[in-house]
């Protein structure tokens, strides 16, 4: 047990989807923590239309509600979120949370024992999940598998131990205070996506550990990679691609520029290649 008061800070962001908000809420208040350990919840809804602001505000009154300006997308939302948490005072760990993720019962717990496990502080731990039905895992930490062309595989919790990997998904991720001290927050270059990637090879650059907890800690949709059909109109190829639903290419090739400088223009070609001549592409794939 500790001898002091242990402080996590849980955040996330919501936008429109009221439903899965208020199922990640349920699993998230409903968590027991061990004893000498406290959690305060920090959401943000960047001006959802279908009232979700309003329903955490008036259904969860002690969650610290943060309204966005409607704008903001995840990594944005997350950074305008991390830094209102930290005028909060001192928090001993960091939790980032995806709204869409449905956590298991003693998922807490279980991520508190993981970290206990590291060897040294420094550590962020990921959370993997699975699918709805618990049939496949969606997103988890990864292991570079290519120093030189970024390539990784999703690592499975073994249910004994940690496993150290290289980057992970922020759907669950414990950063702890020593590595914010280090880092910071999520970098600002980013929009959507390629945050979460970020911070953890960016952590691993400055001497922190990134593992993977040994259970999975809850479910959530995969929701990336969504089809690219040749059958779209060069425009709308092309808003995809820099879209930051879509491929979201300026974020993308920043992340290959900053950690994989010599897959760059390779990852370039493959962009616009992929966008102006689908069918090319995919041959290409293939080959």
């Amino acid at each position: 047990m500790p001898t002091k008061t242990v402080k996590i800070a849980a955040m996330a962001c919501c936008y429109n989807r009221v439903k899965k908000t208020e199922t990640f809420l349920q699993t998230l208040t409903s968590q027991r923590l061990p004893e000498g350990y406290e959690l305060d919840i920090f959401i943000l809804d960047d001006q959802s239309p279908d009232g979700t602001g309003k329903f955490v505000k008036q259904n969860y009154p002690q969650v610290d509600l943060v309204e966005g300006s409607g704008s903001l997308f995840w990594a944005g939302g997350m950074r305008m979120l991390w830094t209102h948490v930290l005028t909060k005072g001192h928090y001993d760990f960091y939790l980032l949370l995806n709204d869409d993720v449905k956590l298991f019962d003693n998922a807490l717990t279980d991520l508190i024992d993981a970290y206990n496990q590291a060897p040294n502080k420094d550590n962020i731990i990921i959370g993997s999940v699975l699918n709805p039905d618990h049939t496949k895992i969606t997103y988890g930490g990864r292991r570079l598998t290519s120093n030189y062309k970024g390539n990784s595989i999703l690592l499975t919790p073994d249910g004994t131990g940690l496993q150290e990997c290289d980057l992970g998904n922020a759907n669950i991720m414990l950063v702890d205070q020593a590595t914010v001290s280090k880092i910071g927050i999520l970098s600002d270059r980013y929009i959507h996506s390629f945050a979460d990637f970020d911070y953890t090879l960016n952590a691993k650059r400055h001497g922190s550990k990134v593992w993977v907890a040994p259970k999975y800690l809850g479910s959530c949709d995969y929701d990336h990679g969504k089809p690219w059909s040749s059958a779209k109109s060069l425009k709308k190829r092309i808003e995809y691609m820099r879209s930051p639903k879509g491929i979201e290419s300026r974020s993308y090739l920043r992340y290959i520029r900053k950690f994989f400088p010599f897959q760059y223009p390779e990852a370039f070609l493959k962009l616009w290649l992929k966008t102006l001549v689908p069918s090319v592409y995919d041959k290409y794939k293939k080959d």
